[in-house]
């Protein structure tokens, strides 16, 4: 992901903080340094006056010159060397992939949090800062909108990646009773744009938006220029918790089609889960059902703390669902598939749905003939 013009990105992230002595601020950590929100946060922390120094931590240097840099992967302990000195860690060192191996993925990111919490805590450090997703609130039709930071975490793990998350945010808990003196700040972003591949940017790419009958999506997007100024009050400890990021209120779904063009396809429920589990189960798509959830239910919060303490988005809803549109033009995705050129246009639109749904109903009459033979 390219970085934003340093002089917009200070504007933009003028709120976040006033001018002091330089060198005075703390000594900052980011893991997973060299690429996307960890690349954008790493210069936003070396161009401050209020932080001392950006340690950078990647399996891969950056691009950030002004930052210190050590190459190695977080799951090794000798990360707790590269710590000393530093205040704060921002750990950022996730992979949500759509592509990876499930199991790959959990290990990395659980064994990773699980390594810079004991390394933090060894080096001296006092704050780490942890980012999940508001998806660890769970979608469900009782949601009130919005939730409040302090609302119950009701998700489950059939989603991408959110079991993941669960167990990070269940380490965060532990992990000032494990580590006495150690702070551990979360912030929970609502769907991310910029840069990002993710199940929910791809429902956008679909050339209908799935729409499941008697549903109530409600839609909240978060820039990641807001994640990384809502990071920076959260190492500047300007507020602490946990942390829930995204644009003031949300879209409905008939808003999000008005302001995309794109039309609906409606489907009954039963249908819409049932082959979402079938192609994913037969890898036909990299999204579990779960996913779908989170297109059908209410997840959108509040963000009080974050306003309380002073911070505001920079972008709205409707501006961010725009840039997220012009990023994934040309792109064709099919219940979370995506497909090349020659496949988009041979399938068409809805053929092209219908033929996803037709292949899952045809493995389903095999397996069912099988079992008779």
């Amino acid at each position: 992901m390219s970085s934003p013009d340093p002089q917009v990105r200070a504007a933009r992230n003028q709120s976040t903080s006033s001018a002091s002595p330089a060198g005075r601020g703390p000594v900052v950590a980011v893991t997973g340094a060299a690429y996307g929100i960890g690349a954008l946060l790493t210069e936003q922390l070396a161009a401050s006056d209020e932080v001392k120094q950006v340690v950078a931590i990647d399996e891969r240097r950056g691009e950030c010159a002004a930052a210190q840099w050590h190459i190695l992967d977080v799951r090794d302990p000798a990360i707790a060397d590269k710590l000393r000195g530093a205040d704060v860690v921002v750990h950022l060192a996730l992979d949500l992939d759509l592509e990876t191996d499930a199991a790959a993925r959990t290990a990395y990111n659980v064994r990773g949090t699980q390594t810079v919490l004991t390394a933090a805590a060894a080096a001296g450090v006092h704050r780490v800062v942890l980012c999940t997703s508001a998806m660890v609130y769970g979608a469900l039709p009782e949601n009130e909108l919005p939730l409040s930071e302090d609302a119950e975490l009701r998700a489950t793990a059939e989603a991408t990646g959110v079991g993941d998350l669960l167990e990070i945010e269940r380490l965060a808990r532990r992990a000032p009773r494990a580590h006495p003196g150690l702070n551990v700040t979360v912030v929970r972003p609502a769907v991310l744009v910029g840069g990002t591949d993710t199940a929910l940017t791809r429902y956008f790419e679909s050339p209908r938006l799935l729409v499941v009958a008697g549903s109530r999506p409600a839609w909240q997007f978060c820039h990641v220029e807001d994640l990384c100024s809502a990071l920076e009050y959260a190492v500047l400890e300007k507020v602490d918790g946990e942390l829930a990021v995204g644009c003031d209120g949300w879209l409905e779904q008939e808003e999000v089609e008005e302001l995309s063009g794109i039309r609906r396809m409606e489907l009954p429920s039963a249908v819409a889960l049932g082959a979402a589990a079938r192609l994913h189960r037969i890898g036909l798509t990299p999204s579990p059902a779960g996913d779908l959830a989170y297109t059908m239910y209410p997840w959108v919060v509040s963000g009080s703390r974050l306003h309380d303490s002073g911070w505001r988005p920079q972008y709205t809803n409707e501006e961010v669902l725009a840039e997220l549109l012009e990023e994934v033009s040309g792109r064709h995705t099919v219940a979370g598939r995506r497909l090349g050129r020659k496949d988009a246009t041979a399938a068409g639109a809805a053929g092209a749905t219908v033929a996803l749904l037709g292949a899952a109903a045809v493995v389903r009459r095999a397996r069912k003939a099988r079992r008779r033979i």
